[in-house]
């Protein structure tokens, strides 16, 4: 792990909330990590929809706040458009909130750590499962 720069989906962030031993430690002996405002976005989205809405909702709020969490640019958008297009022409789509997270980690050259297959379906993207 040591050296690397990592991206992480909605899924492992969701793990790392449920105190996932190995997602700590992977976490621990990594060089960098950042998180997609669209991940900030899905998880506030879950809270909206929890029993326990202020107190998930402000377990994100200090989460990003302590994390370096990446927005999407032009440069994003341009990332995103040849994915879903490339996608398309696969026959292969993917969540559009997915695409967004793969052009961000394509544009910023991170290794994105999910427990989602299809983003296997996203050329040029690294990924790793934890």
């Amino acid at each position: 792990m040591n050296g690397k720069r990592f991206l992480l989906d909605t899924n492992i962030v969701i793990g790392l909330f449920a105190n996932e031993y190995h997602i700590i430690n992977n976490i621990r002996s990594s060089e960098a990590i950042f998180i997609p405002a669209i991940v900030i976005g899905e998880l506030f989205y879950g809270a909206e929809n929890s029993s326990k809405k202020e107190v998930n909702k402000n377990k994100i709020e200090e989460f990003a706040n302590e994390s370096t969490v990446l927005e999407c640019t032009i440069e994003t958008a341009r990332q995103y458009g040849r994915i879903k297009s490339k996608l398309k022409y696969k026959g292969t789509p993917i969540p559009e909130n997915d695409i967004w997270i793969a052009a961000l980690s394509i544009q910023n050259d991170l290794i994105l750590i999910t427990r989602d297959k299809h983003f296997e379906f996203v050329e040029g993207l690294r990924v790793e499962k934890w």
